[in-house]
């Protein structure tokens, strides 16, 4: 199993996000699916330990993420939030920030080809980038460190349908050519269905549901 999360307990602010939540995330592309709320971000920042549970527990591949190095966490689970969040500078000096992690120098024509983007967009300032344009240098950015798993926080909420397809098109190619397991935050059942083998669906800080995306989704 990827990701297993056991009776995970999180507050913010004095209030429960995440209450006894228990749920599995095997390898493939996995949706967490649910209303706004529900706890489906937190949930994703606990899987690379930009959060930890205050009770319960995490395990990445059978080891609890709480043994684990966090940066070195963070460069096998790479995650890509909701809002596009480059550093000032042109593309490629993205790239080389999140590839200087692991000690490579980064090949900006393969990884901009892997997240849709042409070869000539790496000397481009992210200040001329288009919304969609700056959530694909997001994930060539994310791809720098080799990671092993990605996760996606709402990748297309504010996106027109045109650039959502396009991305959406982009996410299974990465898991079609690269093998990286996916695991994609989404309030639309019809984007996991689109996407997704499996899907956990969360409200309230507890797991309603989980399993092949045809029996949750049906």
């Amino acid at each position: 199993m990827l990701f297993k999360l056991e009776s995970v307990k999180l507050d913010r602010g004095g209030e429960p996000v995440l209450k006894v939540l228990s749920a599995r995330l095997p390898d493939g592309i996995s949706a967490v699916v649910g209303p706004s709320g529900s706890g489906k971000s937190t949930m994703l920042r606990l899987l690379n330990r930009l959060s930890d549970p205050e009770s319960g527990s995490v395990h990445f591949r059978g080891t609890d993420t709480r043994e684990l190095d966090p940066l070195q966490l963070r460069r096998q689970v790479a995650l890509v939030p909701q809002l596009p969040a480059l550093l000032p500078g042109t593309v490629l000096e993205n790239l080389r920030f999140a590839a200087g992690f692991t000690g490579a120098e980064p090949d900006p024509g393969e990884l901009l080809n892997l997240a849709g983007l042409e070869a000539s967009f790496a000397d481009r300032d992210v200040k001329r980038l288009s919304v969609g344009e700056q959530q694909r240098a997001m994930l060539a950015r994310a791809m720098a460190t080799q990671p092993e798993v990605l996760l996606l926080d709402e990748p297309t909420s504010a996106l027109d349908e045109r650039t959502r397809d396009s991305i959406e098109r982009t996410v299974a190619g990465l898991r079609r050519q690269l093998g990286t397991s996916i695991v994609i935050v989404t309030h639309d059942p019809a984007q996991a269905q689109r996407l997704a083998d499996w899907v956990v669906k969360v409200d309230r800080g507890r797991l309603v549901r989980e399993g092949p995306t045809r029996e949750v989704l049906a």
